[in-house]
Order: structure tokens, then sequence, then C-alpha cells
């Protein structure tokens, strides 16, 4: 179905009145339409009515796939009201993100409809909605997807909201299908949902972003008798195009020179935390009004910033992906990738944040050649790992599957820490300590193993439900060639052989696609190409910059005493490391270029080189620490012997210091991969490295603090343990530091 924008002869027109109870439900439509838009000559969108009429007059399911700006909020706030109006019940409203859930808010309220959220963001007001819904006072409930899976809300009001809905709406509802671009786990709980839903209760699913394969996916879920509306995807304001330039340093001066030069105010993504952060920065010292928006980006600030683009107080956000569906500034002006998302249905998603309510909105890309590496990252971050999920099951005392290949793994769980008979619920911290998975990790696998039945999460923490559970490799394998094949469009899309928004449309599968005459294959580039020296200049300074704070670790790990360890609490203060210092990420878009050569996998020990070397003495130069340390003293490496002895002697011979020696270190004790949660990476070093006769009696007679210095920083235990051990043999405090730090 077309659901272009209308001619003005057709936005003239008000959608035909049917006779009956439809012609009833038409007129009151639309006047609920002109409610929530505020104007008197609103008129519906092709497919609009249809939908509203489906799910009002033959409480029928529903899936709308239309792009972005096309309303598809108004089918299901409009829906809201008019059944309300004929007594339903309340709206479920399914929605992922919380700058969503404001925004939906807010435009219930323009249409008279009364509307709440619960999320992790509104926790202090629950008691206030839940007596609301107990009055009948919410017409909509927002929720996000991990809300159905809390035991308080899935136990208390989901019976009661099953019982008396009068329409589940499910947004963004790629996100149930493996296949979508932003598949997320907790969205498939609502499989579960709709059997156990009256099936005379209407079911709205909406999308922007949906190729075929997720559209017969959603289909599949919504079950029998689904109404697909599917309406063209183009988008007639926005003015695409691709910049390749060579570098990081390029791409950024283009952004200082430029950035002033796009329309209004709009959005930078980057692929990476620390790229958004850095990039900031630099946009910041060169005059421009902007701030970072990342993952880090906590709940308050997120929200004084989405208001300050909104009213147009900065020029823009520079953002990971964390600002993404459901941002609603109508006007947004431009979107611009410093980097690009791994698939062309992914970045669709994205650059549909402009041009929704302007006639014309431009979008550039800018790509790198780091962008697959970080790709590769991502594709495999939501795959669930067989041996990790074994060992999960084993923690909670689950049986095993003899039809599994997956086997526990030999360091995860100890046998007696597993007991018998029946188990108590255990909690994500206390499951960490038995399975070596980093928190955000284990939290992703345990909600894959709930919604595939094998684990439940009850009030206290987490049980087996003995359903066994096997990992499906042939599911996964199609999954990960899928990603791959949209890796390689997005390559296709980069080198603009083709319209870039016919590209987009047929990666979703548009029957409408056709060449759009704006974008910079079809009319030639309209964005300048060169970089002036003096932009230029300044971004080199930016990625020149180095020093990382090292945090030190304040708090031993949960469950340490678990594996052997009799520690716990906060550590001594007189047993830690003062902050320390690397060099840079190996994110940055400087420095982590060339650190990411040195540690790629497979890559050579070698000495340390003049250009890095004088990285590392530029962040000695900088490093702002209270007191001057007055030696050095250097961790012994396996992996990387010459570069960590070579340091430490460079930066002895440089700052005038004495080369004090190196720790000791145990052979024998099994080194741990990278990844992995705390209280085992702990494990792995804690005996792992001593002070020897030689050095104990230099460090105790050492009068200020010890430069202690590595190659890479990742969990930081490393140099918190051996720190500790050189605090205990007498050095007054150590500074740790290295050439790169993970994150």
């Amino acid at each position: 179905m077309d659901t272009r924008d209308r001619t003005p002869e057709q936005a003239a027109r008000q959608p035909e009145q049917p006779s009956g109870a439809e012609g009833s439900t038409a007129s009151r439509a639309l006047a609920l339409l002109r409610r929530l838009t505020g104007r008197d000559d609103a008129v519906f969108h092709e497919g609009q009515f249809e939908a509203i009429s489906a799910l009002v007059d033959q409480h029928r399911r529903a899936l709308v796939v239309q792009r972005t700006g096309w309303g598809k909020s108004a089918v299901y706030f409009v829906a809201t009201a008019l059944l309300r109006q004929r007594g339903a019940g309340p709206t479920l409203l399914v929605s992922p993100l919380l700058a969503l859930m404001r925004d939906q808010v807010a435009a219930a309220e323009r249409a008279g409809v009364r509307a709440a959220a619960i999320n992790s963001a509104t926790a202090d007001e629950w008691e206030e909605v839940e007596a609301r819904l107990a009055a009948d006072e919410v017409d909509v409930l927002l929720v996000s997807p991990e809300r159905l899976n809390n035991p308080q809300f899935r136990e208390r009001q989901l019976p009661g909201l099953l019982a008396r809905m009068g329409l589940l709406v499910i947004d963004e509802a790629h996100c149930i299908s493996d296949w979508g671009h932003d598949f997320r786990p907790d969205y498939r709980r609502i499989a579960s949902l709709l059997v156990e839903l009256d099936r005379s209760v209407p079911v709205l699913a909406t999308t922007a972003t949906a190729n075929a394969r997720v559209v017969d996916d959603v289909v599949e879920q919504l079950g029998d008798d689904v109404l697909t509306l599917r309406g063209s995807l183009a988008r007639a304001s926005l003015r695409l195009g691709c910049l390749r330039l060579p570098s990081a340093r390029d791409r950024l001066a283009w952004l200082v020179a430029h950035l002033g030069d796009l329309p209004g105010s709009g959005i930078v993504y980057a692929l990476t935390v620390s790229a958004a952060e850095d990039t900031a920065r630099l946009l910041r010292d060169a005059g421009h009004e902007v701030a970072a928006y990342t993952g880090r980006t906590d709940t308050e600030e997120r929200e004084r910033l989405e208001a300050a683009l909104k009213s147009d107080e900065v020029k823009a956000l520079i953002a990971t992906s964390a600002l993404g569906m459901g941002f609603d500034k109508p006007d947004l002006g431009f979107v611009v990738h410093l980097g690009a998302p791994s698939s062309p249905v992914a970045y669709y998603q994205q650059v549909g944040r402009a041009g929704r309510a302007t006639e014309h909105a431009d979008v550039l890309l800018l790509p790198g050649p780091e962008d697959t590496a970080i790709w590769h990252y991502f594709a495999t971050a939501s795959m669930p790992d067989p041996d990790r999920a074994a060992a999960v099951l084993a923690a909670l005392g689950a049986p095993s599957d003899p039809s599994s290949s997956a086997e526990p793994s030999g360091a995860a769980v100890e046998p007696a820490a597993l007991g018998h008979g029946e188990r108590s619920p255990m909690s994500t911290p206390a499951l960490e300590a038995l399975v070596d998975i980093r928190r955000t990790q284990l939290e992703l696998l345990l909600k894959v193993l709930d919604v595939d039945g094998a684990v439940r999460r009850v009030r206290g923490g987490w049980v087996a439900t003995g359903r066994p559970w096997v990992y499906d490799a042939d599911r996964y394998a199609r999954i990960a060639a899928a990603r791959k094949a949209e890796q390689q469009s997005m390559l296709d899309y980069e080198r603009g052989e083709r319209c870039r928004m016919e590209l987009l449309q047929r990666d979703l599968d548009d029957p409408n696609a056709a060449p759009c005459g704006r974008c910079d294959v079809c009319a030639g580039p309209w964005y300048p190409t060169e970089v002036s020296g003096k932009a230029a200049r300044r971004a080199a300074g930016q990625l020149e910059r180095v020093g990382v704070p090292v945090e030190p670790r304040g708090q031993w790990p949960t469950g340490a005493d678990r594996r052997g360890l009799r520690v716990r609490g906060r550590i001594p203060p007189d047993e830690r490391p003062e902050t320390g210092r690397a060099v840079a990420r190996l994110t940055d878009l400087g420095w982590g270029g060339a650190l990411r050569e040195v540690f790629a996998a497979g890559a050579e020990d070698r000495p340390i080189d003049d250009r890095l070397l004088e990285g590392v003495i530029a962040t000695l130069r900088d490093w702002p620490w209270a007191e001057r340390p007055v030696g050095v003293v250097a961790m012994p490496s396996l992996g990387r012997p010459q570069l960590v002895a070579s340091t430490a002697a460079a930066i002895a011979e440089r700052g005038r210091l004495p080369l004090l020696g190196a720790l000791e270190m145990d052979p024998s004790v099994p080194v741990a991969g990278p990844g992995g949660n705390s209280a085992f990476r702990l494990a792995s070093v804690w005996n792992r490295f001593a002070v020897g006769a030689d050095l104990a009696d230099v460090v105790g007679r050492a009068p200020g603090p010890l430069l202690l210095v590595d190659d890479l920083v990742d969990s930081r235990w490393t140099l918190t343990v051996a720190a500790r051990q050189l605090r205990r043999a007498g050095a007054p405090s150590v500074l740790p530091f290295a050439l790169a730090s993970v994150g």
C-alpha cells in the first residue's frame, strides 16, 4: 500500500464516511486526530483509518510497517480513545526506550488520553500508577519489555491487565524478530503474552524498519488473520550523501569546518562511547554548541539533552545508538554518521530521525576503515555461547541435556558449590560468582535462557525450570549469515553505485523503491568535500591527545570468597594504587588506531617504536600526579615481554629514573582469557605475582611513588593485585601505567 504524502487535492478530502458503526468510528476518529495534531484541517494518511477500524470495529490483529513520521502513534492513540469510549479496558503499550515513552506520554495527553509509564526512570511513581490503574484512571500504560518479566509486575499487575485489556500495542515490533536490526531477547516474551491474551482483544504491532523476512516473522508470532498494512518507505525530505575521507583526522576536520553549515540542529552518530565523547570535546573546543549522549549518560541528563536539542539550544548531540528509536524532533535538520552502522536497515532507522516535518534535511555518512571491526564485535554480542549457557544452567542446578553438544566450562562451576535437592532463587551477583561471565553478558544470557523457558526470574533471583535448553546452532548460523549480508549491503551503500534512498528501500523490501533524484548519486555531491588546513590542524591536535585515567578498584568483587579468596568489601586504602594513566583506549579515534595494530591478534611482540614512545612520554608529561615517581617497576608479561620491558626501560631512561626491576610471575597459574567477570578475573591473577627479595629491598626504601608499567589494562585486577603486592612490600604509593585501555 502506497502511503506517500497526499497531493493537495487528496489532503482537502476527508476519509470516506462508511455507514453504520464504521461511519460513527470515522467521524469520531477524525475529531480525535484533529485534537491530537492541534489542526482543524488534519486528515488521515492512507491506511491510518483502515488500521484504526480494524482494531476498533473488527478487533483484529494488525501489523503496520510505515516510514518514520507517517503517524503510527496516531493510530494507537485514536484507537485507544475510541475503545475506551466503548467501555474497553486500558491499552498496554510495550515500548523499548525511555525517550520514546516520554514523547508518547506527552502525545497521548494532547489527544486527551491519560497515559502513564512504568520503567527504571519512574520507579518512584509506581505506587501512584498502581492506584490510578485500580481506579481505572489510566487509558494507556506504557511498559518496557523488561518490565514484563519483573516478578512484582508479572504477578501483581499483569494478570489483571490481561483480563481487562482493551488493546495491546507492540511498538518498534522489529525487535521481536531475530532478523530485526535491533533484536532484543526481552521482546520475545510478547509471544507468550499473545498466547495468554483473549483473542477478542485487538493487537497492533508497528515499526518503520522491517524487511520482508522480519514482517513474516512478526506476523507468524501475532497469529492467524493478521492485517498487514505496508507503505512506501521513501523519505522525500531527506537528501542522502556519503563522503569517503582518508583518515579519522580528516573526518573530524570536516565536522569542525562544516557542522555549522548544516541546516538547523541535528544528531552526529558515532559507533562507540569514546568516539562520541572525543568528538563532542573536539567540536566544543572548536566553538560548536554540542554535547555527548551515550549509554553512560544518566537518565536526568538524557532528558535535559533531549530537551536542549528539541529547543535548538545545541547545534547537535554527538550520540551513540542510545539516542535512536522514539526520539521525536519533527524539524531535525540533519543526521551525520561518523562511522557506518552495520546494516542499511539500522542506518535507515537512525537517519529517519531527520526531516519528519521539514521539506529538506541533510543526511551524510562519513565511513571509516575501523567500522568493520566494530561491526564484528556487535554482531556476536547478542548470541548465546553454548558453554556459558551450560555453566549458568549447571550453577542453577538444572539437569544436563544429553542432546546438547555444550558442556559446562571446566572452571565455571565447582561441584561443592552446587549443593543438592531443592534450590532457592539465586541472585545475579551470586550467580556471577559461580560462572566466569561479566555482569552485562550474564544478564543478556539469562534473558535468552528465560525467554527460551530454561530459567525463570522470580522474587529473589533466578531458578531453573527443569526444561532442557539446546543451543540451536542452525538458527544462530543463519542469523550470523544474515548479519554478514547486511554488512555487505552497507558497503554497497557506501560505494554509491545506485541511488542511496533506493538501496535503503530495497534492503527493506519496499516494492516502491525507485531513484530519489536528490542524493549525491542521483544529483551529484551536495556537500563540501574539502577540509581546511586550520580545521585539519585542530582535528590533528585532538587526535594527538593522550592520557586516559585508570581509576583504582575500590571494592573486592562479590563472590571472591567463593573462589577461595579471603577478601571482601572495601579494598584498604593502604593496599590500593593511585589513579593511573593509559596512553589511549583501543576504541579511540586517534591513538586507538596505532594501538589496535600493536594489540591485534597474532601481532608480533617487539620493542616499543619511536612513535608510540612519544605518546608514552606525552602521557607522562601531562599526568597531574601529586608527586613525581621515584622509580619504575615493570609487570611481567607472557604475551608481550619485549614491549613491556622496553617501555619500562625507555621511561626510566627518558625520565632519568631508576629501573628497579620487574615483579616475579608464577607461570604455573592458569591465564584467564579476555572477558569474564570480576571474581574469576581476580582469582586468576591472585597468586600469579610476587615481589622478589631484591625488588622488595629497594621498594621498601623508596622515598616516593613507584611507576608500575604494563601493556594493556582491561579489568584492572592485574594492576590491583600487583599494586597490592608492592604496597605490602613497603611502597609508599603506586602509579599504574599502561599503553592501552580496553574500556
